[in-house]
This record gives C-alpha cells, structure tokens and sequence, in this order.
C-alpha cells in the first residue's frame, strides 16, 4: 500500500503568531468619565450648530405670492385641454418692502403635486437623455410614441408634465417708468446633472439630431427650440428641463426658476419699492387641488430658509445632553451603593 506523504495528512494551520491567534491585542475599555465626556461633547456641539444654523437661516429673506387664485380666469381656463392653444397672462403688483441684498433667486413652487409615485419617476429614458439613442422609448409609458407612431423626445410622464409657465419680474420705478428685472436662466442646476446625467447629441444642429421625433403631448414646442435667446440652453441640456427632471420628494416642493443678474440698477440686489409679476399661465393646478407660487430669496451658506436642519440639531443635543445627565445619575446611584456594600 503506497504511504501518503506526511504534509498531506496534517491539516493544523501553520504555526504562525497570526494563525495561532498569538498577535497582542488591544481591548477597548471605556470608563464612565470618558463616556459621559463623549455625551455631553456631543450635546455641546449640537446645540451650537443648531443655535448658528437657526440664526443663520431666519438672516434670509422671503417673499412668496400664490397666484392660483389671483389668476384664478386662468386657471379656470386652463381646466379644459382643448384651450391649449390660447394665451392667458394676468399681472400681479407687490410692494417690497426692504432691499434684498446680495443673490436673489427665483423660484415657482407647487402644492399637491407628487412627483414621488413610482410609476411616474420610472417614466423616463436615461439612454435618452444622455443623446446615445434619442429614440430609445422603450421606459416611457405611457408617453413613449404619438398617435401617428413617431417617438416622443423628452419621452415619459416626467418630461411630459414640465412646469411651462412664464414669469417675468418687473420693477415698477413710477407710474410711468417700468423696467425688466434681469434674470439669468443658467447656473441652475447641479453639476452632475448638467454635465453628467444630460447630454445632447453631438451634432452641432439639434434640429437634426432630433428629426423623426415629436414633442411631448403637453409641450408648446420641441426639445431643440427652448431657448431661442441662448442656442447653448436647448435640447436636453436646457436648466429649466434638467431642474424638473429631477423629481421631488414631497408632494410640496419649489424648484429654482431664475436667479438675478447684478447690473445696472440691481447690483447691490432688489431695492425697496412696487415690482409686479407678469405671468403667462400655463401648467394648471385646479384639477387636482393644487396651488402654484413664486417665490423670492436669499440665500446664506446653509442654504435658504428652512429651520428644519437647525431644529434637528438643537433637538438632537438637547436629547443627548438629557440622556448624559441620565447617565450620570445612575452612574453616581450605582457607585454609592457599591461603596456602601463594601463599607458594611
């Protein structure tokens, strides 16, 4: 019988510090003072963020208008499909009370819209939009093709539900002088997005790139013609398109429409005085109960001004500082009674 070598029949791992489990470890131990250091640290510096971003955040300021009802021959008008074709403005004077320093934003904001129901976020081609197959509809439902069997682009119910009213800011300087308040449409969106997520086609002529297609049902012009003032703000790579693509959360949101151009007469910011909206209504709202708004604002280096972000902090410290003086008590309860035991 031939003998097996005898390398092959040990099956002990070798004997080494790391196989044998003989490396020097370190075992944490954490004492009462230095838990409740870490606790009331912790507290500490919660409630400062909290304090700092609260402060920072009521330092904004914010003026929205709900136009739903102001418009409201607009909005009755907008309830019937067939009045797609018909143009309806209202105007909407306010008086601004102080100056709004610095960056000034814009920003149309929607109540009762979901944009989080699942079947709507999926609607949509990714292929699409990053121009590898303007054609690829295959996601889309139930915007993929129109009647006639030609593809849409944008396709999906995201695309196809684009916000499209327009509002332009005036500066009511007298009775009889009125100017334009210069608002730029680029620099909107994040970078990712625009130069990640959203590509056109290569070719130089959109126009082109996008023959065979047709537009989204609800859309007053194709994909290649949103900005006629700025050929670089088209297609798939347009601010306003690329904003709303990016789908909300909560079925109250705002998303940013334009941001003030400092020159001229607006260099420091808005100045005090009579301003008015002029809005072409177009994205309606009544059939489902929902209200639109525009809004106007600063912003500080935590963002605009929500307080959520300051109470969650001071809540957090102020819940840690508790649970460190919680466990103080016992700690202190505990250790008397031990000494108590050991003195008897």
């Amino acid at each position: 019988m031939e003998e097996t070598p005898q390398h092959c029949l040990s099956r002990l791992p070798d004997n080494s510090a790391l196989k044998q489990q003989e490396l020097p470890a370190h075992r944490l131990y954490f004492t009462a003072r230095r838990v409740l250091f870490v606790f009331f640290t912790t507290g500490i510096f919660c409630l400062c963020m909290g304090i700092i971003l609260i402060l920072s955040a009521r330092s904004t300021q914010e003026i929205e208008i709900n136009y739903t009802r102001i418009c409201a021959n607009c909005a009755k008008l907008r309830e019937n499909a067939s009045n797609f074709d018909k143009e309806c403005t209202c105007s909407i004077p306010f008086y601004l009370s102080g100056k709004m320093m610095g960056n000034v934003y814009m920003y149309y904001k929607l109540y009762g819209f979901y944009q989080n129901l699942y079947r709507y976020v999926r609607s949509r081609s990714n292929r699409q939009l990053v121009g590898k197959d303007v054609k690829a509809v295959e996601d889309c439902a139930p915007f993929k093709m129109s009647d006639n069997k030609t593809p849409i682009v944008p396709c999906g119910a995201i695309a196809n539900s684009m916000f499209n009213d327009t509002i332009i800011l005036s500066h009511n300087i007298n009775s009889s002088v009125q100017i334009k308040v210069p608002m730029l449409k680029s620099g909107l969106t994040w970078w990712t997005d625009k130069y990640v997520k959203f590509q056109n086609p290569s070719s130089k002529n959109l126009a082109d790139e996008f023959r065979g297609t047709t537009k989204p049902p609800n859309w007053p012009k194709p994909i290649y013609d949103l900005d006629k003032k700025d050929p670089r703000n088209n297609g798939f790579l347009n601010d306003d398109f690329i904003v709303w693509m990016r789908a909300a959360a909560f079925p109250t949101f705002k998303k940013l429409y334009g941001r003030l151009n400092r020159t001229h007469h607006f260099i420091e910011g808005l100045p005090a005085g009579n301003y008015s909206f002029n809005i072409t209504y177009n994205f309606p709202v009544t059939r489902f109960q929902g209200e639109k708004s525009v809004v106007l604002s600063t912003l500080t280096w935590c963002g605009g001004n929500s307080l959520f972000l300051g109470l969650a902090y001071t809540v957090t410290g102020a819940i840690t500082w508790l649970v460190s003086f919680a466990m103080m008590a016992i700690h202190i309860t505990l250790k008397n009674k031990q000494m108590s035991f050991f003195h008897q």
